[in-house]
């Protein structure tokens, strides 16, 4: 009797273990939850930024000049050239900062920039020899040497853009603002038979307005490169001569005037880094 109870045990715990064991069976097994997928923000505009720009300069203004003698002398201006040269080129670079602040696809920010240039344009005239015109003036020769350099310029502007993007990676921009630079200049007027000369040395800084437009794009969220056009007006210098002692006894009432435009196209490459 007692293996019976034994056996009978043991087939009821047999029993139990196989109906719970079938019951785990159909419970639902516990997955992993999937890993999380990051999604980067948006790339934004907004922020500060500093960088470096290289490019090419050049003037598009006149380099006038003139004579301007008495009735007596008139005979001067034959050999006086009717400019001073014009239409120079040259490199430009340096280093510009500033803030954007993006709203929606528009972009507005404010730069500051500040450039050495290698423009300038040197001209050296020597006339004919004066015939014709009377004893002690017969073979003699007028020199004109001009120089009109700039050999730095800044710009302080106002940028409005837009994201041309939908990752508003690619900006179009205008921009426009105060333009400042300098250099130095000359113009001299002589002669070199009676040592009697000429000369007046415009201001070396100028102030004027520059305006264009530029694009840029975002290779990294800090990274950014870009291109810029901008047209530069500084004005113009009037210059009126003064002559020596030799020029007031030799050529009397006798100075000579230039005109000197400063404005220039230019273009240029441009990498930022965007804090």
């Amino acid at each position: 009797m007692g293996k019976n109870w034994l056996m009978g045990v043991a087939v009821a715990a047999l029993t139990v273990a196989g109906t719970a064991a079938t019951q785990a069976a159909d419970l639902p097994t516990r997955k992993e939850a999937p890993a999380p997928v990051f999604v980067p923000p948006p790339f934004t505009w907004t922020g500060f930024y500093v960088g470096l720009n290289a490019g090419g300069i050049i003037s598009s203004g006149s380099r006038s000049a003139t004579l301007v003698a008495p009735s007596s002398g008139v005979w001067l201006n034959s050999y006086f050239p009717g400019g001073i040269g014009n239409g120079q080129s040259g490199f430009i670079g340096g280093g510009q900062a500033g803030y954007n602040w993006q709203t929606g696809a528009f972009v507005l920010g404010i730069v500051t920039d500040f450039d050495g240039t290698t423009l300038g344009k040197n001209f050296n005239y020597t006339s004919a020899p004066f015939a014709g015109v009377g004893p002690g003036y017969n073979g003699d020769v007028l020199n004109v040497n001009a120089k009109a350099n700039l050999d730095w310029l800044g710009t302080t502007r106002a940028k409005v853009g837009f994201v041309a993007t939908p990752d508003n990676r690619l900006m179009i921009y205008g921009t426009g603002g105060v333009a400042y630079g300098g250099g130095s200049s000359y113009f001299n007027v002589y002669d070199s038979y009676y040592n009697a000369y000429w000369n007046g040395s415009p201001s070396s800084t100028r102030v004027g307005w520059t305006v264009g437009a530029g694009v840029e794009y975002a290779v990294t969220n800090n990274i950014t490169i870009g291109a810029e056009y901008l047209y530069v007006d500084l004005g113009s210098n009037n210059i009126t001569t003064s002559g020596n002692a030799a020029a007031a006894t030799y050529f009397p009432n006798v100075y000579a005037t230039a005109k000197i435009d400063y404005n220039a196209s230019i273009f240029r490459a441009l990498v930022n880094y965007k804090f």
